[in-house]
């Protein structure tokens, strides 16, 4: 548990370095779509010190696919809700998302939809290199018999 939570802290730390660098794209794009013109020190401090707190989750989650322990699909369903709340907090932080039902449904089938598009690539490149290592290992087998 303590190597688990050591590694949580270790890929967390590597990746918060990323979150103010996603923080000024975002900005220049939002700025480029005339949604800002100018940001207050607050918002500036704010949007660092979350999207460094958003990177630090994200990347110290992908832990939990590591602990042997834990089923798959609960892993998943792990990660996908605490990156969906820790997300979800960050947007309203900031005021990148309405508070209301209409917004907070319309984030959480977008966010849905990503993480399943995300998990159904991982899934469909993951197949097809087992798939190619059972091939090569029938091959090899194969060989072998003919010998």
């Amino acid at each position: 548990m303590k190597q688990n939570i050591l590694e949580f802290v270790r890929r967390g730390l590597i990746a918060c370095g990323f979150g103010p660098l996603v923080l000024a794209a975002m900005y220049v794009v939002l700025q480029s779509q005339g949604h800002i013109q100018t940001l207050t020190v607050n918002e500036v401090c704010i949007g660092i010190v979350s999207l460094t707190i958003l990177a630090f989750i994200v990347g110290g989650m992908g832990i939990v696919y590591q602990i042997e322990r834990l089923p798959l699909m609960a892993a998943i369903f792990m990660h996908g809700a605490v990156l969906y709340v820790s997300y979800l907090i960050t947007y309203l932080v900031n005021g990148w998302l309405d508070r209301g039902i209409m917004p907070l449904l319309g984030f959480s089938c977008i966010f849905v939809l990503c993480y399943l598009v995300i998990w159904l690539v991982i899934y469909a490149v993951t197949k097809r290199k087992t798939d190619n290592v059972n091939q090569m290992l029938k091959q090899i087998q194969q060989h072998k018999s003919d010998k």
